[in-house]
């Protein structure tokens, strides 16, 4: 079974989403992945993802309520197939901890020209959060079905 694990900065708000769009189409494909998230910070270990990412993520059918918040340890590295980056500087970060390079990926690589899935915190309001989950869903759905195709 194949291991994938979604990485942003502080794991509560882009790649909680990331993993919760990831199980849906999953599920909904009859796949055999196993699929995880976390951040590349320590700041927020143990809390749940931010409300306007629950609320989102609700929104389009999806409960990430339940999940914490925890950080990427050397261990993930090794037992990860694929890890994807949320943006660029959670890549340079998951170099600079020693992670396998050829298991690392940027999410908008896969349907929006390599681009960086930003933070939503940048945006003024909720519609930010809308922008971002559509984004990861688009980019989360292509990866999945790229690497069915594998």
């Amino acid at each position: 079974m194949k291991k994938i694990l979604f990485v942003c900065l502080g794991n509560i708000c882009r790649s909680p989403l990331a993993e919760g769009i990831a199980r849906k189409y999953i599920q909904n494909n009859n796949l055999e992945y196993h699929v995880d998230s976390c951040g590349t910070g320590e700041w927020h270990v143990g809390e749940p993802p931010c409300a306007d990412a629950i609320k989102v993520a609700q929104m389009h059918g999806l409960d990430i309520s339940t999940h914490r918040a925890r950080q990427i340890t050397q261990n993930d590295c090794t037992v990860f197939d694929m890890i994807v980056a949320l943006d660029g500087n959670n890549m340079a970060s998951l170099i600079q901890m020693g992670c396998q390079q050829d298991k690392i990926v940027k999410l908008g690589a896969f349907g929006r020209n390599n681009e960086d899935v930003p933070d939503p915190y940048f945006f003024d309001g909720f519609d930010g959060f809308e922008y971002v989950y559509e984004m990861i869903e688009e980019c989360v759905e292509n990866l999945l079905s790229t690497q069915e195709a594998l």
